[in-house]
């Protein structure tokens, strides 16, 4: 006679995943100041991860976006900016699309690129199914977290990573939990 048991989980083992060591390699150099090398490692990861349909694809096109502004290559870094959250909006996550949005419009006109800085706000505005955009409030306190990923290095954002409970975070690059203190 057969019990009927309660279906498994999958083992899975405990602490950082396999982190591709072109991330690590690409959140390194941004992190060094060596912008252009970034950039072409980002676009890299970000093609490669769009290939496979990677739901962290538009996240790596932001990072490039980010890197070629900071390098001085506005209108490529412009390019990725708008793929990453073009990505996000035909997901329709509007929730991150607006955060993340906020997020590139307040970098860019700290960088004096006021231009760019219309230029996605209006993007933003576009892409919304309502036409509006409500700049993000502050959301509610979490515990403080690690300044980077244990697991690829990419700089953590409180508001940027998913909960998974009221101690740990995913790091939206490479899915490794973070735990707070």
């Amino acid at each position: 006679m057969r019990r009927n048991r309660p279906p498994r989980r999958p083992f899975r083992r405990p602490g950082p995943r396999g982190v591709p060591p072109e991330l690590r390699h690409a959140n390194e150099l941004l992190e060094n100041g060596e912008y252009a090398e970034a950039a072409v490692a980002f676009e890299k990861i970000a093609k490669q991860a769009d290939r496979r349909r990677g739901p962290r694809a538009p996240h790596f096109h932001l990072r490039a976006g980010q890197a070629y502004i900071l390098c001085d290559e506005a209108d490529k870094g412009m390019a990725h900016i708008r793929q990453g959250l073009g990505a996000i909006a035909a997901r329709k996550h509007w929730e991150p699309f607006q955060r993340l949005g906020q997020r590139v419009v307040d970098e860019l006109n700290g960088l004096g690129h006021t231009k760019e800085a219309d230029e996605i706000l209006a993007y933003i505005t576009a892409k919304l199914p309502d036409g509006r955009f409500t700049p993000s409030q502050a959301r509610e306190f979490r515990p403080t977290h690690p300044t980077h990923c244990s697991g690829c290095g990419a700089p953590v954002r409180a508001d940027e990573v998913e909960w998974i409970d009221l101690q740990t975070a995913e790091c939206i690059y490479c899915g490794n939990p973070i735990r707070g203190e």
